[in-house]
């Protein structure tokens, strides 16, 4: 019995070692490395647990060939070669060439786009363009919940396979975890095609939970796309209700979608696409999924179709929101329900407000994790002493993602200033490069201002005790897992 022992420990201990090389051959940031070091040091066990699942560090994986990805893009980029007229601001250039050296993210020119800042209209505009659909219908989700709303788009969904259009679904198997299976298997039997990204299956140890999907993308015959932050579930139109002290409370939900018409629903196409081989490894590249759209739509408004993930060299998205910030000369409102910034991120809104640009930060007076408020907190207080405007939305829940800067550039999608989204998930977001849809989003941005507050009117905020400052950075340090 004795050697048993002394063979685990030594088992053990053999693994942890080996773990730590990894982490050390891995390159990471001193800190983040450090960090999981001594989790391994002073957690027996469990650290090693919590490595297995959230520490692994698949970036210089290679998911997708680069000749799948070669032919998935080949369409699109013959429509960029032939675009006419193209012409690039030369204030935002650099950025365009950073996502297209990064990503291949291509900009396409003649686009039309309509904001929805409500569940209730946006899903009216889905359905109605599933409803006229004529090919196919493409869509990708991060959760489709069983309730009335999933089932009523299911039901759609259902309807226009029936009569010969191609319907293709990928859904998040852990985002809709609790959603059962019998819900996916209906619409299979009805001809539509679904495909649960990365599926989890328990007891295996795996670390595919701490890379999900969490876009949020909808392609109609290759013309119309939707893009944004609303999952379809029916809290996304009715918010959410909570017991509290024996009485119901109610919250609204706010967010925001795009609906695009144009260049840039080739973009979106082709995001879905390497999903699609990522799911399901079938190579969809025909004409007839890159409907030309510039007969429809003439103007100059540039939009790019920007992915990023834990498999991509560099990570995209928070490179893009980093040169913004560092770009930007007047201002860069933001709104994120979730604000748990990298190092990166925070250093940027840092210099651009010491620089004396009008940095502003909006994010809900309460979210839906406790964790995830007491992390943050540190982090806002760290931004108001750099002179960032942070400002509390207390008209309920408030899960937009966008930014506007300058008057002259936007950005809207799935992405929250956090360590997951810019580091673990796989997210998309389209940036415009556009005065007058840069102005309509600061507007959007400017009423939603109007239900807000500042940090400072929160007396809570203002002298926190000393054992709840403490918790909040003791919480902060689990920041890049929550």
């Amino acid at each position: 019995m004795q050697y048993l022992h002394w063979t685990f420990l030594l088992i053990y201990g053999l693994l942890v070692v080996g773990t730590m090389v990894t982490i050390l051959m891995d390159n990471r940031q001193p800190a983040k490395a450090m960090a999981w070091i001594l989790v391994l040091t002073f957690m027996p066990v469990v650290g090693l647990i919590l490595y297995i699942f959230f520490g692994q560090n698949i970036r210089k994986e290679r998911l997708i060939t680069q000749q799948s990805l070669d032919l998935l893009t080949k369409r699109s980029m013959n429509e960029f070669a032939e675009q006419k007229d193209l012409t690039l601001p030369e204030e935002h250039r650099s950025l365009i060439s950073l996502f297209i050296n990064q990503s291949l993210a291509l900009p396409f020119k003649d686009n039309c786009v309509e904001i929805y800042t409500t569940g209730h209209d946006y899903f009216l505009a889905l359905l109605k363009a599933i409803g006229e659909a004529q090919h196919h219908i493409h869509i990708d989700t991060y959760i489709i919940e069983d309730d009335p709303l999933g089932r009523l788009v299911s039901d759609a969904l259902i309807d226009r396979a029936r009569e010969g259009i191609e319907v293709r679904l990928i859904y998040d198997d852990v985002g809709c975890w609790r959603v059962s299976s019998s819900f996916f298997e209906r619409m299979r039997e009805a001809g539509i095609e679904v495909r649960g990204f990365m599926p989890v299956h328990f007891p295996a140890f795996t670390s595919k939970i701490n890379y999900r999907n969490h876009r949020k993308l909808v392609v109609i015959d290759g013309r119309e796309a939707f893009v944004g932050g609303m999952n379809i579930a029916m809290r996304y139109v009715k918010g959410t209700t909570k017991k509290k002290k024996g009485k119901k409370e109610h919250t609204p939900w706010r967010d925001t979608q795009l609906c695009v018409v144009g260049g840039a629903v080739y973009g979106v196409q082709r995001a879905f696409l390497i999903d699609w081989y990522f799911v399901d490894r079938t190579l969809i590249s025909g004409e007839k999924y890159y409907i030309p759209t510039m007969e429809v739509v003439q103007n100059d408004c540039i939009a790019q179709m920007v992915t990023s993930s834990p498999t991509s060299p560099w990570p995209d998205i928070m490179q893009g929101y980093v040169r913004i910030l560092l770009e930007a000369r007047q201002y860069v409102y933001m709104e994120t329900p979730y604000f748990l910034p990298t190092e990166p991120i925070l250093f940027a809104m840092r210099t651009a407000a010491l620089a004396g640009v009008d940095v502003r930060l909006m994010i809900p007076r309460h979210v839906d994790s406790k964790l995830v408020e007491w992390a943050s907190r540190s982090y806002v207080m760290e931004t108001l002493e750099a002179g960032v405007k942070v400002l509390i939305y207390k008209a309920g829940f408030n899960h937009s993602k966008l930014l506007v800067s300058d008057d002259s550039l936007c950005t809207c999608g799935s992405t929250n200033i956090d360590f997951r989204s810019f580091e673990n998930n796989f997210e998309s977001n389209m940036f415009f490069y556009d005065r007058d849809l840069a102005l309509r989003m600061k507007q959007v941005f400017l009423e939603d201002e109007q239900q807000c507050i500042s940090v400072d009117e929160l007396n809570e905020n203002v002298r926190s005790p000393f054992l709840l400052r403490l918790w909040e950075s003791v919480i902060r340090l689990l920041a890049p897992l929550l």
